[in-house]
């Protein structure tokens, strides 16, 4: 149960996932009762923000926020995020409207939550998997992560995972108001930000399962940009340690 963790919201993005919504909103119903639904909706043309509706209307425990346009997965996140610390929510968390995160793996993030600050849904740590995924893909999976990890000194093993649980005081300590990031690399920002204000990351291990409706919003281009974005903090990265290193030298011979 979650009852001591307070009020728990899992807020889902959604973009043209009108065959998805119903489907994974009413497992999530199933699996934590308890838990509440906000649905951000980037003013999808197939219809989905009306699906939504309708499934606010029939539960008082699903509310939508209707975006005018399409901006990106990060700032529908950033935007829904927003929204849940305003009305009071002492959990956030995050999944997609796809099926991919499963939300009967829910309750092992929530006990996790317990000890963390933070809670990674993870596929590439041990008990974590994928399904229905072709080698190439979980390559480019396994590749950006270990890039993440080498280049920004993280050790979180799956820093691109969307599967995840925030306690309210972790999305406070990083100033959410302050990140920029708009597409994927979102979630590689955000774990980042954790790690760097002392904060605890758990990674719970889940099945992933590839989408069986629906296109895939992430595209090469995607993927891209978020390595070029990556590239950038991680020079960064480097060279506040170079400073710092330089730093201490100087004060040892003084």
């Amino acid at each position: 149960m979650s009852a001591d963790l307070g009020r728990v919201v899992m807020v889902v993005p959604t973009y043209n996932e009108a065959d998805n919504l119903a489907w994974i909103v009413g497992r999530l119903r199933v699996a934590r009762p308890e838990v509440d639904v906000l649905v951000v909706d980037d003013s999808s043309p197939d219809g989905t923000g009306v699906i939504a509706d309708q499934l606010a209307g029939e539960d008082p425990q699903v509310s939508v926020v209707h975006r005018s346009e399409k901006g990106g997965l990060g700032a529908a996140y950033r935007h829904g995020f927003e929204v849940a610390m305003e009305r009071g929510y002492d959990v956030i968390g995050e999944m997609d409207a796809d099926g991919s995160h499963q939300p009967e793996q829910l309750g092992r993030m929530l006990d996790a939550l317990r000890e963390a600050d933070l809670v990674i849904g993870a596929r590439w740590v041990p008990g974590g998997s994928v399904v229905n995924w072709p080698k190439s893909r979980e390559l480019l999976s396994r590749g950006g992560n270990l890039y993440v990890r080498i280049l920004l000194g993280l050790k979180v093993r799956d820093a691109t995972a969307g599967f995840r649980l925030f306690r309210r005081s972790a999305l406070t300590a990083i100033d959410l108001a302050s990140v920029e990031s708009t597409g994927y690399v979102f979630q590689t920002d955000l774990a980042y930000r954790v790690v760097m204000a002392g904060l605890r990351v758990v990674e719970v291990p889940i099945e992933f399962v590839e989408r069986e409706r629906g296109d895939s919003k992430m595209t090469p281009e995607v993927a891209t940009e978020s390595l070029r974005r990556i590239t950038v903090w991680g020079i960064q990265e480097r060279g506040r340690q170079a400073a710092d290193l330089v730093g201490r030298w100087k004060g040892r011979w003084r």
